[in-house]
């Protein structure tokens, strides 16, 4: 489509609609990416829709844009949903410009997407931090030949006699086999004194379960695997086909390692890459298509224990129990019932009390959005973000009947439902934030749910915030208010920055029942009901405020202040009256590693990344209905 912008052309009804939709991209791209767009030719034009996040490959695009002249240089950012595009002259970007603007291209799973591209003075990428693998992680190549390779694929039985206890296990997104020990996956050990019949051990890196080289054999197709440090450095390492994977020493202990969910990996395009590190050349970055891949983890189980240097991260040094999570659906609500929705309610008062100045980026994605704009807050607290931006439109939901009594009271619109099944029509949302809601949730599959009911209420173009709880409370060496314990200009608003210190206090009036004091590291045992059976234990940690994650999943003490027995909230669950004024109450939370809630957002399908942040102890993203 050849738009012309000289004044007094009349437009026809689809240019008209191709303008809006170009001048949006570029609104978007300043906004979120910080990329000027300019209103002149140049050589370099940006490419909105045109980039891996969107799924579309180096390849596909360079065949739409060597059409026009060759192409200079092609710059792909990993997972962002844009590209560059560098010309030798103006006149070869101009008629890219004109040409392929508004034009649909299709990307690697068939859909079709619509590029809008604007001029730029110059194509500039910060690049990524971290160039070297892990200490004391090795890849090595064609560690089998093809023959042995198709033997030990052919040695896997994935059909034998269901009685085996070596038998496949489903997990969401692979299919396991175990020998030697089955390893635990919902608290991440083994059962030494019960080994199965066979010789492989499971995949696993607890400290106290296995002794330190982990090995692993990648066969039938080439994956990514991600590795992160605990202060937040993140590598990307290429494990190609025939490769034997070694962790010892730091990338063993220390480093966390896993694969994310997804369709195509970024990797370099140059041929002659196989393994290894997977750079920030944008300049050389594509996608590949997932096959299936089979992998042999061997571990040898430890007899003694762990004396490690990495004692903070240690199972064993650290004296604390893995965690004991949800095997169910209905255990994980009856969790959550008990330590997130029965407590928010008997806190309340005290909860909203302490939120009342909104957040400086909060309120900056608010008015940012077009005025009329429909803009729902799913688990909305006591509603201090509905009445932020009175050019919109704003409803509110949340799981506590007494947080939406404070809404109602403040003559905000507000109601009471689970984000799980939001009560609103599909498609009737320009935007919806979700603060601090989500970590909520106690399985996977409960965290994915919340966010596809988020997505589902988006119209096409319509965008979502989103903000969780960081592991990370030290990033890029900072660390955060919360660790601090500084008064900042915003410290009660995020539920992180707003809890007291309770170490030493009892909980002897908690509504589960627990004795433990929240300041120690000993687990809280939570009784998981099932009709006709004994209760279950679901075991957490119980997390120390003022100090760095050593748990994903943890009950987080809320001290509530003041006499109970005077705060309508309480006296409903029979605490009125009682004779502690300062109960102690336990929260329960799932704190996000980097990385992991945009891998969540990239499991729902429909959406695309437009930013993703690190917000004072908070993951962040800005989601966008495609």
């Amino acid at each position: 489509m050849n738009i012309n912008h000289n004044g007094g052309l009349k437009l026809n009804k689809m240019e008209k609609k191709f303008l809006r939709k170009q001048s949006k991209a570029r609104h978007v791209l300043l906004k979120h990416e910080g990329i000027q767009a300019v209103s002149y030719p140049t050589q370099s034009l940006v490419i909105a829709n045109g980039g891996l996040g969107n799924g579309v490959s180096r390849k596909q695009l360079l065949l739409a844009l060597e059409k026009c002249g060759p192409v200079e240089a092609l710059l792909m950012p990993p997972n962002k949903p844009y590209a560059f595009v560098i010309y030798k002259t103006v006149e070869e970007s101009k008629k890219t410009y004109a040409t392929l603007n508004g034009k649909e291209i299709i990307d690697d799973l068939g859909q079709k997407i619509i590029l809008y591209l604007n001029f730029v003075e110059q194509a500039q990428w910060k690049k990524l931090g971290l160039q070297a693998l892990p200490p004391g992680l090795l890849v090595v190549e064609e560690s089998v030949s093809s023959e042995d390779e198709k033997m030990l694929l052919e040695s896997v039985n994935w059909t034998e006699d269901t009685g085996n206890q070596n038998f496949q296990k489903s997990l969401k997104h692979r299919r396991v086999k175990h020998f030697g020990y089955e390893f635990h996956y919902e608290n991440n050990t083994v059962d030494k004194d019960k080994p199965l019949p066979g010789g492989i051990p499971a995949h696993i890196d607890t400290h106290s379960a296995f002794e330190d080289e982990i090995i692993s054999l990648s066969l039938g197709s080439e994956i990514v695997m991600d590795f992160k440090h605990p202060e937040g450095d993140t590598v990307q390492v290429m494990l190609p086909r025939r490769s034997l994977l070694v962790m010892t020493g730091e990338s063993r202990y220390l480093w966390t390692h896993g694969i994310t969910p997804r369709k195509f990996d970024t990797v370099p395009a140059s041929e002659q890459f196989k393994g290894g590190i997977i750079t920030s050349d944008i300049g050389d970055l594509t996608l590949s298509k997932r096959g299936i891949r089979t992998s042999f983890t061997f571990r040898k189980v430890r007899r003694v224990p762990c004396n490690c240097s990495y004692s903070s991260v240690c199972d064993r040094q650290g004296k604390t129990t893995p965690p004991c999570l949800p095997e169910s659906s209905k255990e994980a609500w009856q969790l959550e019932r008990e330590h997130v929705h029965r407590v928010y309610d008997l806190i309340a008062r005290h909860f909203s009390s302490t939120r009342h100045s909104p957040w400086p980026r909060i309120v900056e994605f608010l008015k940012a959005l077009p005025s009329g704009s429909v803009v729902a807050d799913i688990g909305c607290g006591n509603g201090k973000y509905l009445g932020i931006n009175k050019d919109l439109y704003m409803v509110g939901c949340d799981r506590s009947q007494n947080l939406v009594d404070i809404c109602r009271e403040r003559q905000f619109q507000a109601l009471v439902c689970d984000a799980l099944s939001l009560p609103f029509r599909s498609g009737s949302f320009d935007a919806c934030i979700s603060i601090a809601v989500i970590h909520h949730f106690s399985t996977v599959e409960r965290r994915v749910a919340a966010l596809q009911e988020l997505a589902r209420l988006l119209r096409p173009g319509g965008q979502a915030l989103i903000y969780v709880w960081a592991m990370e409370q030290e990033y890029k060496n900072q660390k955060s208010s919360y660790l601090k314990g500084s008064k900042t200009s915003h410290e009660d608003e995020e539920e992180i920055n707003s809890d007291t210190s309770t170490e030493g206090l009892p909980v002897n009036h908690m509504p589960d029942g627990g004795s433990e004091d929240p300041g120690s590291s000993v687990p809280s045992a939570v009784n998981i009901k099932e009709e006709g059976c004994n209760p279950r234990k679901v075991e957490l940690p119980v997390h120390t405020n003022r100090t760095c994650f050593h748990s994903q999943d943890v009950l987080v003490p809320w001290h509530l202040k003041g006499n109970p027995g005077k705060d309508k909230t309480v006296e409903p669950f029979g605490l009125a009256g009682c004779p502690d004024p300062s109960p102690v109450f336990h929260r329960y939370y799932h704190v996000f590693c980097d990385g992991e809630l945009e891998a969540s957002c990239q499991a729902l399908g429909d959406v695309s990344i437009l930013k993703s942040y690190y917000d004072q102890g908070n993951w962040c993203v800005v989601l966008q209905k495609l």
